[in-house]
């Protein structure tokens, strides 16, 4: 499926979320969650066919643990083991050397709520004085019926690419409470419709440039026999270009949620609506950071807050940070995918975002480097440097993401000789060594003084 019938489809979802507005806005629960899951089962018939069983039966499995084992570690466990392995035979069943649309692309997002939903159940049987502030807004109090965890399932704004959200968010939808004129249906006609319209202009500079810049080029004949500056060249533009199709993905799905209500997050400190609460992307700080952390902080922010909150938050116990969050990003490489490119690239992002930090603090705390960073006339220069360094080797990792399969993404690092992988290996390496050279010892400073 084009990017742009895609989107369309995707886009099927505003109509729905009209009548929901207008029709259902404080009707009975079991109505809303029974419309929900007729049009999220729909849109999952409508594209796999049969295959969308897969899905029902893992909520109805999901249910089954929730109800017998109850808010029992051992069904956190279950619920982990029983849909990971669910999506994986999945993965492995239907792998292909493409990037296909089928039923495990939902179901990936699938699992992500199943398992939110165990541990937030589990958290609910807790005080309140003994759960984090982020733990009390989640927490799910009463036990779920089947139609309630159903239509958190197959809500038709969030089912098929995102956004993640919570149970105790479902609810308040339901009950007409996320509102900005409480008792009335929300304000939020004018924000969905802002969402839906950057969500295009995305779309159409994804659909005007793919045919120019095309993954397939990086394996091509011609490619290769282009010198090494155009090749790194290449890769910079076709890895911004090609994160088009997700950023319009989730700008086209954010205002669906936004037109239900989903999305609003109260008001800001001037008293105005807010309704980013299901906003996957941060589109002013995506197109300007010229960090990697950056983009990280502003691209999937939903999978991202899932994942700090449910795994790397959970890995406490081991109290080593770097430890948890290289298993953090182990688990996120594996939920996309069997193939090996996963993990070559999120160790990438791994190794790229450690020694960027390693570089931000050497600045930061060495006076010479500060003030070279700080001068008014360098900044526009250094920005530019940033922003190229920081696109080419988005880029570069992204190459393992999009060709899956070793023998391609191989090829491609051997076109520019692993200079990624050389570079920031090179500078973990070394950093500490500049350190000591920018950065005066603390006696020393104090005699300055």
């Amino acid at each position: 499926m084009h990017c742009i019938d895609f989107t369309c489809f995707l886009s099927l979802g505003y109509p729905f979320a009209l009548f929901q507005r207008y029709f259902l806005f404080q009707k009975s629960d079991y109505l809303i969650h029974i419309y929900n899951t007729i049009m999220g089962l729909s849109l999952a018939y409508f594209n796999f066919g049969p295959q969308f069983c897969h899905s029902l039966i893992c909520v109805f499995v999901q249910f089954l643990i929730l109800r017998l084992m109850g808010r029992t570690v051992t069904a956190i466990a279950t619920t982990f083991c029983f849909q990971m392995t669910y999506l994986m035979a999945g993965y492995y069943f239907t792998a292909t050397e493409h990037y296909d649309i089928k039923w495990t692309m939902p179901h990936c997002v699938l699992t992500l709520k199943m398992i939110g939903l165990v541990f937030d159940y589990y958290e609910g049987r807790k005080e309140e004085e003994s759960l984090a502030p982020d733990q009390k807004e989640f927490a799910v109090r009463r036990i779920p019926t089947l139609l309630e965890v159903s239509g958190f399932t197959y809500f038709y704004g969030a089912f098929m690419v995102g956004p993640q959200f919570s149970m105790t968010r479902y609810q308040k939808l339901v009950k007409g409470e996320l509102t900005d004129v409480p008792g009335q249906r929300p304000n939020s006609f004018v924000p969905a419709l802002k969402r839906l319209l950057l969500g295009t202009f995305f779309m159409i500079i994804y659909t005007v440039a793919s045919p120019y810049i095309d993954e397939e080029y990086l394996i091509s004949d011609d490619y290769m026999k282009q010198s090494f500056w155009f090749r790194c060249f290449y890769i910079l533009i076709w890895g911004k270009i090609m994160l088009y199709k997700y950023v319009t993905c989730w700008l086209v799905t954010e205002g669906v949620c936004i037109l239900t209500g989903l999305s609003y997050n109260g008001r800001d400190e001037k008293g105005l609506p807010q309704w980013d609460a299901c906003a996957n992307m941060k589109i002013w700080l995506f197109e300007t950071t010229p960090y990697f952390t950056g983009t990280i902080a502003s691209f999937n922010t939903n999978t991202n807050n899932w994942l700090a909150r449910y795994i790397y938050k959970r890995l406490k116990f081991l109290r080593n940070k770097l430890l948890s969050q290289a298993l953090s990003l182990l688990f996120l490489a594996v939920w996309h995918g069997l193939h090996c490119g996963y993990l070559v690239c999120f160790q990438m992002e791994f190794l790229i975002v450690t020694v960027e930090r390693q570089a931000i603090k050497l600045v930061n705390d060495s006076p010479f480097l500060s003030a070279l960073a700080s001068n008014i006339i360098l900044r526009p220069f250094f920005y530019l440097i940033q922003q190229t360094i920081h696109w080419m080797f988005m880029g570069y990792s992204l190459v393992p993401f999009c060709l899956f399969s070793w023998e391609k993404w191989i090829k491609v690092y051997m076109s520019i000789y692993f200079v990624g992988h050389v570079l920031f290996f090179i500078l973990l390496f070394t950093l500490p060594y500049f350190r000591k050279i920018f950065v005066p010892r603390k006696e020393k400073l104090k005699k300055d003084e």
